[in-house]
């Protein structure tokens, strides 16, 4: 079989390609495998295929696009595996080269090249849709019409409010802190933060006022370009990277609240730098990125004793959930922890398989729905097993499923953004949304 495509892509990870020992004990971890039990959605099946297209045995086809786009991409392989085979390169270089020989799905291609590049379409867009959100069917409900990529909207699945008002009606662009300032800092929120949980994303610019930072909410920045270059969208990936680069570089940090979002900064350079230099300075940039846990324990100096526990938390048995694109992408696990043990007034238990994935995996939730709840059920039953009745993590998307989840098993367990549980002692304390 003649491959199709340059395999441009492809071939910079190559050393990763040829990683892979073929052991299988990815079979074990891989959430998607434990599901389907089918070795293309394994870890060594995937990689098996790209290897395959290497050797020209085979093309760019629509089965291959299916297999690799059935993967959420959450290292869960990658942490475990013996020979530390990167997968996850492999199979974001395998959807570029598609996306570039046959192109992305249309509707999925039309979101990611069209509306999230476009600040302004991307909220009118939502707005609109939130004119209907109210006619959504409730569980087991389910519309009929709805194109592929968004059939699990029609599916009977929990979604959140999109907010009245945007973060960008709600905060100013300069966000100065009440005294002399220690750092300027960026505050990158992200599309979920900036349309769905603004009240959330202000209670973090307001944290960080209080220790002492001047936020600035610059609006020149756009989407992190996540979803498009990890569903295969380069092109549009290289465009709203330049994009943030540009705006933000010029700060001492960039502090954002989402985990998708960080790991979408600090991996610009991985996969779309167009040259050495281009690379030196999507590096320099990564550097400079900072997920909101671990800049506030940094700021504290080790020492949350700084912080206060808003009082909507009192007494709540406190869990964490590790988001896969905060402990794997970024190795961040032990920041969020330092601070819900060291808040007065709260209880914090360790949940079992805190780390694993909630099968959210961005548009893996919408275009392959029943996977993505199922791997969400086995994480409502770690939080049940927690004995918890609050869960505490640090990526909308991962509020999102895990809400859904829990409305779905109709537990009694509150969901919420680690930003919104505290607030800085001596400092103005932000009003907790609920």
């Amino acid at each position: 079989m003649k491959t199709s495509g340059s395999l441009e892509n492809i071939r910079k990870f190559r050393a990763d390609v040829e990683q892979c020992m073929k052991c299988g004990f990815c079979g074990y971890f891989c959430p998607v495998y434990r599901e389907s039990r089918m070795e293309k959605g394994l870890a060594r099946g995937k990689n098996q295929l790209i290897k395959a297209t290497l050797t020209g045995e085979q093309g760019l086809t629509r089965g291959f696009y299916e297999a690799i786009d059935n993967c959420l991409l959450c290292k869960t392989c990658v942490q475990y595996c013996p020979a530390k085979t990167r997968i996850d390169r492999a199979v974001t270089a395998a959807r570029a080269d598609y996306a570039a020989d046959a192109g992305l799905p249309l509707a999925k291609s039309l979101v990611l090249r069209f509306v999230l590049p476009n600040r302004r379409l991307f909220g009118a867009a939502l707005r609109f849709a939130s004119w209907f959100q109210h006619v959504l069917p409730g569980s087991g409900g389910r519309f009929r019409h709805l194109p592929h990529f968004l059939a699990a909207l029609g599916a009977g699945r929990t979604i959140p409010e999109i907010a009245p008002r945007f973060l960008r009606s709600l905060l100013p662009e300069n966000n100065p802190a009440p005294g002399p300032a220690r750092r300027r800092v960026a505050f990158f929120p992200g599309c979920a933060a900036e349309f769905v949980f603004p009240e959330t994303a202000a209670m973090l610019v307001r944290t960080l006022n209080g220790l002492g930072c001047d936020v600035v909410l610059d609006r020149r920045q756009g989407c992190c370009g996540a979803a498009a270059y990890f569903s295969g969208d380069f092109e549009t990936g290289r465009r709203l990277a330049r994009k943030n680069v540009s705006a933000l570089e010029g700060y001492d940090s960039i502090v954002t609240g989402c985990a998708t979002c960080g790991a979408g900064l600090r991996e610009y350079a991985v996969y779309l730098a167009g040259d050495a230099a281009e690379k030196r300075r999507l590096e320099a940039f990564a550097s400079r990125v900072a997920d909101f846990s671990e800049f506030v324990v940094m700021l504290l100096s080790e020492n949350a004793g700084g912080l206060q526990l808003n009082p909507g938390f009192e007494g709540r048995k406190a869990t964490w959930h590790d988001p896969c694109h905060l402990s794997r992408h970024q190795e961040i696990r032990e920041q969020p922890r330092k601070i819900l043990k060291a808040v007065a007034g709260l209880e914090f238990v360790e949940m079992p398989g805190a780390d694993r994935c909630c099968g959210l995996g961005g548009s893996f939730s919408i275009t392959h729905f029943e996977a993505s709840k199922r791997i969400a059920d086995l994480k409502a039953e770690s939080i049940a097993a927690s004995g918890a009745n609050l869960v505490v993590t640090a990526c909308p998307g991962c509020i999102i499923q895990l809400r859904d989840a829990i409305s779905r098993r109709r537990m009694k367990v509150e969901v919420a953004h680690i930003g919104e549980l505290f607030s800085v002692k001596g400092a103005a304390r932000a009003d907790n949304p609920g």
